[in-house]
């Protein structure tokens, strides 16, 4: 598996995050996401998702591919972590302080992964939702015109919504831009609202939901980096993970 592995300093064991980009990207796309990540103390194992990257197939960038994408990339998560205890790294990845989060098509994987037993102790998304019915069966009025029709049982097997039961209430980030042409806003708000929902069932503060907003950043189709409020989206990011995972500079 074709991954981006970086430490603070490799010697001293370390929370680490899991990152999973979005569809037509790569692992090494935003560097200045994990370098902030190494100055807080956070580690960084990113992975090139299904058909992209140094796994680059044929369609594997088309909508298309996506649900089938987001299915393998979800069975693969757990092998990776168990890589990360494997004896060449020492110890040097806390996997009692870990996290997981992605961008679009990376944080789809990441919240339908959540429904499923782990041992994550947060997570961070962006532009993305776990309400895939909203985006490809109910297609509202502002669905965008990359959706591709996909089998309904299909999009319920890797939508996150249609595995609520199963998510185990941790801290979770959500950021996003309001005006997002690939990822509607109110697809993603509605799927906070499920979500928080869900934790108010069980009995969990659904304040732990951490949902940060823009009306407009500038960024192309406002999906990809938030524009000129890029730096400050890393910033809460990077803050939410170290104070979550008690990194050793939680300041920065």
């Amino acid at each position: 598996m074709p991954v981006l592995l970086a430490h603070p300093d490799w010697k001293t064991p370390a929370p680490v995050v899991l990152w999973l980009h979005g569809r037509t990207a790569n692992k090494e796309l935003d560097p200045g996401r994990y370098l902030r990540w190494i100055r807080a103390g956070i580690a960084a194992c990113a992975i090139d998702l299904p058909g992209h990257g140094e796994r680059l197939s044929p369609g594997g960038h088309d909508p298309e591919f996506s649900l089938r994408a987001v299915e393998q990339a979800v069975s693969e998560i757990d092998s990776i972590v168990e890589s990360l205890a494997d004896p060449p790294f020492h110890g040097v990845f806390d996997l009692d302080r870990i996290g997981i989060g992605g961008m679009s098509m990376g944080g789809i994987v990441t919240l339908r992964r959540l429904c499923d037993p782990h041992h994550f102790t947060c997570a961070a998304v962006e532009g993305t939702t776990g309400w895939l019915e909203g985006l490809y069966l109910e297609r509202a009025p502002e669905t965008p015109a990359w959706v591709v029709r996909h089998d309904a049982s299909q999009v319920h097997k890797v939508s996150a919504a249609s595995h609520l039961g199963g998510f185990r209430p941790i801290p979770l980030l959500v950021l996003h831009s309001e005006a997002d042409r690939m990822m509607p806003f109110a697809i993603a708000k509605e799927f906070v609202q499920r979500l928080r929902a869900h934790y108010t069932r069980v009995r969990a503060d659904p304040a732990m939901i951490e949902m940060v907003t823009w009306p407009e950043t500038g960024a192309p189709q406002e999906h990809i980096g938030f524009g000129r409020f890029s730096n400050d989206a890393k910033n809460t990011q990077t803050a939410f993970l170290a104070r979550n995972l008690a990194a050793s500079n939680p300041a920065l």
